[in-house]
């Protein structure tokens, strides 16, 4: 009965080593995540830059396609025909006088 209470009352101790070890791993853990952490707000911060460049470029390509649709719809009018017919060809209409300047 003796040995019993003896191993019973025994505390197991943890070595320095294994309590620094555990320390160092930790403090290498989080330098980690600090490092990525910070290596992750750049990429973010430079994502956001990207994004707001092609919103922008996007809203010029909108600007851009309303200014073609009107432009076709002139194309497709008889003022444009018309406009075509007297500068490029000269051609006018049968009851219209000329006068041109000396």
């Amino acid at each position: 009965m003796a040995r019993k209470r003896y191993k019973t009352n025994r505390k197991k101790r943890i070595s320095k080593y294994t309590v620094f070890g555990v320390i160092v791993l930790c403090t290498v853990l989080c330098g980690t995540l600090l490092y990525k952490k910070a290596e992750l707000n750049a990429q973010s911060r430079e994502y956001s830059k990207q994004i707001a460049e092609l919103k922008k470029e996007k809203a010029e390509a909108d600007d851009r396609t309303k200014e073609l649709k009107k432009f076709e719809k002139y194309v497709d009018s008889d003022e444009y025909t018309e406009e075509v017919a007297r500068d490029k060809l000269g051609l006018i209409h049968k009851d219209e006088i000329i006068f041109e300047p000396k």
